[in-house]
């Protein structure tokens, strides 16, 4: 969900100098990390099994946790980005993570039941039954960008099946990450809910742990490493990564729509969102007039963005130098910038105006590399199967954006290609719907959560065959003979 490493405070464990040793700094930060991880493996031996009425309290204490703590989080992130307003936080983090916590108050008692029925013809008169249990200890790994709805949502999963959590949350904002710690601290105990601050040594300690099930959010470079920890204990990990998200604004768009929505997807947080319209795909003969109103829906979204309060700052000096120098090697290789506003960037603030770019290619970084910030490529197409054919040439995409009042045309779109996730004449909202599981495919992840898929992640459905005691099986007994040979024959039918 990012492209620096820094995204999730995970680095490549490497040494940064000739003095430096790695190794052992990650081996102390593992045995700081050792005794919480213990204490909450002991507390689930203890007590495996978790009835709703647990499950149900904790669910209404991360709830009443994310009433009470509304403005200090969002004074938080708003102090760590230097620059995100309140109004964004409660649109980006807080209603979705209220809404799936609603979903799972209303649903998990019925997730938990199962399933139950008789047993195939031939098993008669046995019963089957699949019966959710929780796994144990689940690690979630979160990153900067929407560091409260990224460590509660895979909290509410966890916590609804029945599981106890561990998170590590992103130094890049440290004072969240501060504020979190510390209302979790007050509102679980430690052998249910604990949360983990500290530099990249603790977050590549923290994917070592022996957990029963991991999720990291962050880069696909990190999830390499990510997953290479955890194979040492054979743990299960869902991997939400990132990549480039296409928008494809077909022929039968209603145009103006299409590019309000493109343009709400890319600029809310600054771009700085994984499932971000990366770049956008219009007709040929429609590239100009894209630029043109993009200009026309970017003042009316945000009024002299670098100067609006609720236009998000680039998180850091790193992450805003680096966007930068995208535009410049794009510019300095022939695409041409369309700057939405007149009003410059910014560098002291960390401001960076919106910039559509034209004429690129695939030997520039900018479309080669997830953007993570408000910078838009536009790739002009000839037709939808050449639309289709241009996604489909690369990395498949955590989401996928189509924009057409065909719906034939849409079905080619949505059948021909792969992502992540769809969403159909708008942008993003896919996340926010929690009936739908959310996640990658190859490079953009694997696995998913949110509502039932994520109670299903972190649940083992246990499968129970039970045997009547009055059964046929003995009839397929050794020594093999001619009963034996009716049976089989009818078996194979």
């Amino acid at each position: 969900m990012g492209y620096h490493h820094e995204l999730n405070g995970l680095h490549e464990a490497v040494p940064t100098s000739s003095t430096s040793n790695p190794s052992t700094d990650d081996d102390i930060a593992r045995a700081m990390l050792l005794p919480r991880f213990n204490a909450m493996r002991r507390a689930h031996d203890a007590a495996p099994q978790v009835d709703w009425p647990t499950r149900r309290r904790h669910l209404k204490a991360l709830q009443a946790m994310l009433h009470k703590y509304r403005e200090p989080f969002a004074s938080a992130i708003d102090a760590d980005f230097g620059g995100r307003s309140a109004q964004e936080t409660d649109m980006l983090e807080l209603f979705p993570a209220h809404g799936n916590l609603k979903h799972a108050l209303a649903h998990t008692r019925g997730w938990m039941r199962g399933s139950r029925g008789w047993a195939n013809l031939w098993l008669l008169p046995a019963r089957r039954a699949v019966v959710p249990q929780p796994l144990g200890v689940v690690g979630v790994i979160v990153p900067w960008n929407y560091p409260l709805f990224l460590a509660v949502g895979p909290l509410t999963d966890a916590l609804a099946a029945g599981n106890r959590v561990m998170i590590k949350v992103s130094e890049v904002t440290p004072r969240f990450a501060d504020a979190f710690a510390a209302a979790v601290a007050e509102t679980f105990p430690p052998e249910w809910v604990t949360v983990v601050t500290g530099d990249a040594q603790v977050a590549r300690a923290f994917s070592t742990l022996a957990f029963d099930h991991l999720l990291f959010t962050g880069a696909t470079s990190i999830g390499h490493h990510v997953m290479r920890a955890a194979s040492e204990h054979l743990t299960p990990v869902t991997l939400e990564l990132g990549g480039k998200s296409p928008a494809i604004i077909g022929p039968g768009a209603r145009w103006e729509h299409a590019v309000e929505r493109v343009l709400l997807g890319k600029l809310v947080n600054a771009g700085q969102t994984c499932v971000a319209p990366d770049y956008v795909l219009v007709p040929r003969e429609r590239l100009d007039a894209f630029v043109a109103t993009a200009r026309q829906v970017a003042a009316r979204l945000y009024p002299d963005a670098v100067n609006n309060p609720q236009y998000t700052s680039i998180v850091s000096p790193r992450h805003f130098e680096r966007l930068s120098g995208l535009a410049d090697e794009a510019a300095a290789q022939g695409a041409t910038l369309h700057a939405l506003f007149d009003t410059p960037a910014q560098a002291a603030r960390r401001r960076l105006p919106p910039v559509v770019l034209t004429g690129v290619h695939d030997g520039m970084r900018v479309m080669r590399e997830e953007i993570f910030g408000p910078l838009l490529p536009v790739v002009p197409y000839d037709d939808v199967d050449a639309a289709i054919a241009y996604v489909n040439a690369r990395a498949h995409p955590l989401a996928l954006y189509v924009f057409d009042t065909d719906n034939t045309r849409i079905r080619r779109v949505v059948d021909g290609t792969l992502s992540g996730g769809v969403t159909i004449n708008d942008t993003l909202l896919h996340v926010a719907e929690h009936a739908l599981p959310f996640g990658g495919v190859g490079p953009s992840g694997m696995g998913g959560y949110h509502g039932e898929a994520g109670f299903r992640t972190f649940s083992k459905e246990k499968p129970i065959f039970r045997q009547a005691r009055w059964n046929g099986a003995g009839l397929l007994n050794p020594p093999y003979g001619r009963v034996f040979a009716t049976m089989i024959r009818q078996l194979l039918r």
